[in-house]
């Protein structure tokens, strides 16, 4: 997998843009998609990552969404 084109952070909360490519009946079409993510510590004090929120994450998580959909809006 490669790097994102763009990432998005507000403290553990981080947001990715990816370029994708699918081929479909021999034709290739790209487009974009966002990966989203909250980091934190296990019970080891090993960094981990869930897609699932605390609403205290909900505030920065539309931060960080708005900040990718602007980067592709205004590309």
């Amino acid at each position: 997998m490669g790097k994102p084109e763009q990432t998005f952070r507000s403290g553990t909360i981080c947001a990715s843009v990816w370029d994708n490519e699918v081929e479909r009946d021999g034709e290739v079409r790209a487009f974009k998609s966002i990966s989203f993510d909250r980091r934190y510590k296990d019970k080891d004090g090993e960094w981990q990552s869930t897609n699932s929120l605390r609403v205290s994450d909900i505030p920065r998580a539309i931060m960080v969404l708005g900040k990718a959909f602007e980067h592709l809006s205004l590309r």
